[in-house]
């Protein structure tokens, strides 16, 4: 997380001039220029400084939840609970890989910047 934000700061005090970023395609390596549907340079500029302050916002009102449903519904089974954690554990593993996949790619196109 902190390399995407460190990437997104180093992007937005690199590029001074935004707009002439349009109409450039980012060159991927052993790859035709890009063509048609794919988005520009400053596409992708807008779009990373749009996500950042949702990603800001999003950890924050992470960090400032306290934990939900504490003390409810007490009459459950320890094998239901069991079952009940084993699901949220791999739910939350697997969110948790997906967070990562597109921080890593966003850092990456932040990085190409």
């Amino acid at each position: 997380m902190e390399q995407y934000f460190l990437a997104t700061q180093k992007m937005e005090q690199e590029v001074m001039f935004p707009s002439l970023l349009r109409g450039v395609f980012p060159q991927q390596e052993g790859a035709a220029p890009a063509t048609g549907g794919h988005t520009d340079l400053y596409e992708r500029y807008q779009l990373l400084k749009a996500i950042k302050p949702v990603v800001e916002k999003g950890l924050a009102s992470v960090t400032d939840q306290s934990p939900a449903g504490t003390g409810t519904n007490t009459d459950t089974s320890s094998d239901d609970d069991d079952t009940m954690d084993a699901q949220l554990e791999e739910r939350l593993s697997h969110h948790l890989a997906g967070l990562q996949q597109v921080l890593t790619h966003l850092t990456r196109d932040t990085n190409a910047l």
